[in-house]
């Protein structure tokens, strides 16, 4: 079974085409088992959040899982496969192992270091888990790559600025209202995990007085309450936007909800003394409709120009140190790898082994009746010794050869030998249900190799990459 990557993000797509590609938390299972149905996929796990789309999926062969995960993703996007050809980009084994570990430390986000990616990650994961489409390779890779992300965070000062997609956009608003949001009257639309990191982050720098807006005003009021802010409902999104200076857009909204026509009315109402009203639209599909950017008095900040205005990464040092762990891991990962590819070859042959003992074993039974029942058992433990210590020493160094860059041939060369019939293991055979990743065993496979790795826990909530 092989790995694969398949996705696009700020860096390969503008966000229109992200739009395309975004799947809502409504639509995830439907996409998963979608994926899982194609004929050279076996395993899937889906990340959609405001800047990239992207699918972790075992395959049983490269060609054919890409043309399957491209045109489920063309399916979604609702465009042929060649259309996003240039927005994509595909990992392949060692390449898919490194990317989804950079991406789990950071080193792949719009804001490098930020930590909710690592949220995102998870929430992933557990969608995949619910709708059994995560197998026992991509719950290793998943449980290791947010081990990886954890300890680049705890390791390393990559994140030492505290900066998210939200902080990151919000200094961007700053430069445009004379550098300082104090005392800034702010909106945001949107009570999810985005809304909520915009609350919180508007709050500590000051700004008010704060507003929330949500379709679901119980949501928007809850919200509002932990941080002393006022809930409005969204039938009054005109009249709160004409009065004030800021608005963080992060909605699952599938259509834009600061329309033109909106804007319009509210600027019409508000006091253009006041400098421009300023649109942060952090979601995917866009909150921000595309010709409100055109309006006097408007600055909309989204993705595509949060991407180009970032320019600003961690210090090199610390950025180092992440790579440093994220190959150290990315070799532990792949020699756990190759061990488990052959593992099951391995157990086919002891298997192959025992079956050819016992039937010899019989036929002695028939053959010598006459033998006592400590005799027959005395022969057997002989036989059984001799079969292991002569499967001992091939079956050790087949681990370690394996465990090697190109192992994957001598399981292939055992297999052909002995002509061993190995079965394809289930998407979720020995799998067992995962509720919280605070508490997830690490799945090494079957057989006596070890698992490879720790305990995935402590990951921060969404509200990076949504």
């Amino acid at each position: 079974m092989k790995l694969l990557v398949v996705g696009a993000s700020y860096r390969t797509a503008p966000v229109a085409t992200l739009e395309q590609l975004a799947v809502a938390p409504a639509d995830l299972t439907r996409m998963l088992d979608r994926l899982v149905a194609q004929p050279y996929v076996t395993e899937a796990v889906l990340v959609s959040t405001c800047n990239r789309v992207e699918v972790y999926a075992a395959v049983s062969g490269f060609h054919g899982g890409l043309g399957d995960i491209c045109a489920v993703l063309a399916e979604q996007a609702g465009c042929q496969p060649a259309a996003l050809a240039n927005n994509l980009y595909v990992h392949f084994d060692s390449a898919a192992v490194d990317h989804v570990f950079r991406v789990a430390a950071g080193l792949d986000s719009m804001v490098v270091g930020e930590a909710q990616i690592l949220g995102q990650l998870r929430d992933a994961y557990h969608w995949a888990t619910g709708a059994d489409t995560a197998g026992r390779l991509l719950h290793e890779l998943m449980q290791q790559a947010l081990r990886v992300g954890k300890r680049a965070h705890a390791e390393t000062g990559i994140d030492r600025a505290g900066q998210s997609v939200v902080t990151a956009a919000l200094d961007l608003a700053a430069d445009l209202l004379d550098g300082d949001l104090t005392g800034r009257p702010a909106l945001v639309v949107g009570a999810g995990a985005m809304g909520s990191l915009g609350v919180a982050t508007l709050s500590r720098l000051g700004a008010g007085p704060l507003t929330v807006t949500n379709r679901g005003a119980d949501r928007a009021v809850r919200l509002a309450e932990s941080y002393g802010a006022a809930a409005a409902p969204m039938a009054e999104l005109t009249a709160t936007l004409s009065t004030v200076d800021i608005v963080v857009a992060a909605t699952a909204a599938t259509e834009a909800v600061l329309t033109r026509e909106v804007v319009t009315r509210a600027l019409a109402d508000r006091d253009p003394e006041r400098g421009p009203l300023v649109l942060l639209d952090l979601a995917v599909p866009r909150d921000v409709e595309p010709g409100v950017a055109g309006l006097p008095g408007v600055e909309v900040i989204d993705i595509d120009r949060m991407a180009a205005l970032i320019a600003d990464g961690p210090a090199a040092a610390d950025a180092a140190a992440v790579e440093r762990i994220v190959v150290g891991e990315v070799d532990g990962f792949l020699t756990w790898l190759r061990g488990a590819d052959v593992a099951p070859t391995v157990a086919a042959l002891r298997g192959r082994a025992d079956d050819v003992v016992t039937a010899e074993l019989r036929r002695l039974a028939q053959r010598r009746p006459d033998l006592s029942d400590d005799q027959r058992a005395e022969v057997a433990r002989t036989v059984h010794r001799v079969v292991q210590r002569l499967l001992h020493q091939p079956t050790v160094r087949v681990r370690q050869l394996a465990a090697e860059p190109g192992g994957d041939q001598y399981a292939a060369l055992l297999r052909e030998l002995f002509d061993l019939q190995v079965p394809q293991t289930s998407p979720v055979d020995t799998v067992p249900d995962i509720v919280d990743t605070t508490d997830v065993p690490s799945f090494g496979g079957t057989t006596d190799l070890p698992p490879f790795g720790g305990i995935a826990a402590d990951i921060p909530p969404t509200g990076g990459e949504r």
